[in-house]
C-alpha cells in the first residue's frame, strides 16, 4: 500500500539533525503518499512544479545531490496546488482512520527528545573523551564505565526514562544527578546490574 511504498522516505527522520530537516522529510513523506493516493492532486501539482522556471531550474540543478530532496520540497511548498494537496490527502488519511499527522508527531518528537539529549551530554563526552586519551593506561573497564557515565547523562534528557535514571543515582549513590562524577565511585558502576539494564535499553 502507499504507506509501505513511502516507508524508506519516513525513515528518513533517523538521519534528521534540526527541525527544518524533520519538516522536508515530512513533506517528502506527504507527497510520496499523494502520488499514489491523490493522483490528481499531485498530477497538478507536478505540472505547476515543471512549468515553473525556478522551481524546475532548483529542482533540475540539485538533482542526485544532497540538496535534492530538499530542493523538490521547497518548490512543491511554494506551488499553487501545495495546499489542496494536503487537503486531499488528509482528507482519505481520515476516511481510513489514519491519522497522519499524529503518526508523525510521535517520529519528529522522540527525533528531537534524542537530539536535546544529545546537545546536553555533548559537554561531559568530550570531557570523557579527552580524559581516556590522556590515560596512556586506559582499560577496557576504563572505556565501559565512561560509557555508561554518558549513557546517563543522555538518559536525563528523556522523560521516559526518569525513573530508570532514578533509580540508577540510587544504587551508585550519587550525590548530583548532573554531575555523575562527583564523588564517583567506579566499583558501584556495574553494566551487569539489574537497574542498569532499563537505563541502557531506553537509551539504545
Amino acid at each position: 500500500n502507499a504507506f509501505n511504498v513511502n516507508r524508506q522516505t519516513l525513515a528518513l527522520f533517523s538521519k534528521c539533525a534540526s527541525k527544518d530537516e524533520l519538516d522536508i522529510v515530512r513533506d517528502s513523506f506527504f507527497l510520496g503518499m499523494a502520488s499514489q493516493l491523490c493522483p490528481q492532486e499531485y498530477g497538478s501539482l507536478r505540472e505547476s512544479m515543471i512549468t515553473d522556471p525556478v522551481s524546475f531550474t532548483s529542482i533540475a540543478s540539485s538533482l542526485n545531490t544532497p540538496k535534492g530532496l530538499e530542493s523538490m520540497v521547497t518548490a512543491a511548498r511554494s506551488s499553487d496546488g501545495w495546499e489542496s494537496l494536503l487537503a486531499a490527502l488528509h482528507s482519505i488519511a481520515t476516511e481510513v482512520n489514519s491519522d497522519l499527522d499524529g503518526i508523525w508527531s510521535t517520529l519528529e518528537s522522540g527525533r528531537l527528545e534524542w537530539l536535546g539529549a544529545l546537545n546536553s551530554a555533548h559537554p561531559l563526552k568530550v570531557i570523557l573523551k579527552d580524559a581516556l586519551k590522556k590515560d596512556s593506561n586506559r582499560t577496557e573497564k576504563d572505556q565501559m564505565e565512561a560509557k555508561m557515565i554518558y549513557m546517563y547523562a543522555l538518559s536525563l534528557s528523556i522523560p521516559a526514562l526518569e525513573e530508570p535514571s532514578k533509580a540508577w543515582r540510587g544504587v551508585v549513590k550519587m550525590e548530583d544527578e548532573t554531575n555523575p562524577m562527583k564523588n564517583y565511585n567506579a566499583d558501584l558502576w556495574d553494566c551487569m546490574s539489574d537497574e542498569w539494564r532499563p537505563l541502557d535499553l531506553g537509551v539504545q
